[in-house]
């Protein structure tokens, strides 16, 4: 009977992980109106606007968050707040997966 509670409650978290995953893939699709301002590669050409690539997954998320929630202000913030405004929780983490992962 134990050894089928852990059994049980060993799969409701690995199965609790992987659909709340980042999506590297997903990520890469929602990414394409990023790249208008943040470049293809996640190197902006634009003064202002900051590189994305190989950035810290956990700021990415942080950062959109914040813009979200207009914690963030000031320069072009409401630029981002209106494209934060439009993710989910998952496609923040998938956003960070795929530029975290860019070289």
């Amino acid at each position: 009977m134990k050894k089928s509670l852990v059994v049980a409650a060993l799969f409701a978290s690995v199965i609790g992980a992987t659909a709340n995953a980042a999506d590297i893939e997903a990520g890469k699709a929602k990414a394409q109106i990023c790249a208008a301002c943040h470049g293809a590669d996640g190197k902006s050409g634009i003064d202002g606007y900051p590189h994305l690539n190989g950035q810290n997954a956990k700021y990415i998320v942080s950062s959109l968050k914040a813009y979200k929630a207009k914690e963030r202000n000031g320069g072009l913030a409401v630029v981002m707040q209106a494209q934060a405004s439009m993710l989910n929780d998952q496609d923040m983490e998938n956003l960070a997966a795929y530029y975290s992962t860019m070289k």
